[in-house]
């Protein structure tokens, strides 16, 4: 028993998660990952970001998109608040509207350079009606591509909704092209952001919620170990776990906050660094609320946010597409950076938030 156990001990580990950017990819992780400090989601599609345009009275036209982009990455000390951009592909080849290519204008705020790489959602056949989303052809050329263009961490989305379900098949297509996704990714360099979004459709209570984000991240972490995902080198956005948008039945940031933990301490690895939420839909003020609920305690990652229009939505109609509004527009997306900053240290207070923060933006069945 003893020479067996010596033997045992003496045996060398195989560590099935070696790749050549294995370092640097938890060095990215961990730089994202860093304190006081989230993403900025503004990789929204062009015909999602025409709609954008659309709401203030603009074209949706390659320059139009240039000039909000420009304002966005370029607002001055955007990188105390902001470590990471996930960019559009147009966007991630695009200079702003002064020549300067986006992704140099990035690096120079301190902010780390991302890239959607999935193509969208399309019917799952066989399913309830439900979603996959498609991308994997072309992915392992198009992330080593991205990664010579400056990208250091990737973004995959797909969905499950809840009233659908979800199928045992919708769920198993939604972990098996995440981990698939993540393990091309980690191969080009990059590190994956891993996005199973539960859909805020529904009137469904809290508790359903969280049973079905159980059997989701169960279902992903699975298919990421059988894919030989180095979990040091991901960062996972999930959904925050709340009642469904037509709920009677409302949560407090509190609530939001224990379901939530609950979730990520029965699912989440500790190895993971990073677990950067989406706003899915909630106001400007209700994501940086619950947000800073959950960082009333220590967390063994980094519990902070991955927000699109969260930061955005102000932002956007303050500028309305006109030249002298820039500089007010800019301002009003630092203040909402500085305020998910503070609740990812624990220290949002709520304090002067505009009316228009405050506002609900769910749209039913939201995708990009």
């Amino acid at each position: 028993m003893a020479a067996a156990s010596a033997t045992l001990n003496s045996s060398p580990v195989i560590d099935k998660f070696k790749c050549s950017y294995a370092d640097e990819l938890v060095k990215t992780a961990k730089t994202v990952a860093s304190p006081g400090r989230g993403i900025l989601a503004m990789d929204e599609s062009n015909a999602t970001c025409g709609k954008r345009l659309d709401s203030i009275g603009l074209e949706n036209t390659e320059a139009n998109r240039q000039a909000y982009r420009t304002l966005l990455v370029s607002a001055p000390g955007l990188g105390n608040y902001i470590s990471g951009a996930i960019l559009f592909e147009e966007t991630l080849y695009q200079s702003t509207t002064e020549g300067k290519k986006m992704v140099d204008v990035l690096l120079e705020q301190n902010i780390v350079p991302g890239i959607k790489v999935d193509k969208g959602l399309v019917p799952l056949p066989g399913s309830n009606n439900e979603s996959w989303c498609q991308g994997l052809d072309g992915l392992s050329s198009r992330t080593a591509a991205y990664y010579q263009q400056g990208a250091r961490f990737a973004k995959w989305r797909t969905v499950v909704s809840i009233p659908n379900g979800p199928s045992a098949l919708a769920v198993k297509e939604a972990a098996w092209g995440l981990a698939r996704y993540a393990a091309i990714s980690q191969d080009s360099g990059l590190v994956p952001i891993v996005e199973p979004e539960i859909l805020l459709d529904g009137d469904h209570g809290i508790d359903r919620t969280f049973e079905v984000a159980q059997k989701v991240w169960a279902e992903v972490f699975f298919y990421l170990a059988e894919n030989n995902v180095l979990f040091e080198g991901i960062l996972l956005k999930p959904s925050m776990v709340t009642p469904g948008a037509e709920c009677k039945n409302k949560a407090t940031p509190q609530q939001v906050a224990d379901y939530t933990l609950k979730l990520l301490h029965r699912r989440i690895p500790p190895a993971v660094p990073g677990i950067m939420f989406l706003s899915g839909g909630q106001s400007e003020v209700e994501a940086t609320l619950n947000l800073n609920a959950m960082n009333q305690s220590p967390n063994p990652w980094h519990v902070s946010f991955s927000y699109a229009r969260a930061l955005q939505n102000t932002c956007l109609k303050t500028w309305g597409g006109r030249p002298e509004n820039v500089k007010a527009a800019q301002d009003t997306l630092l203040v909402r950076a500085k305020a998910n900053s503070l609740a990812q240290l624990g220290k949002y207070t709520g304090e002067g938030e505009s009316e228009e923060a405050k506002k609900g933006m769910f749209v039913k069945g939201y995708v990009y």
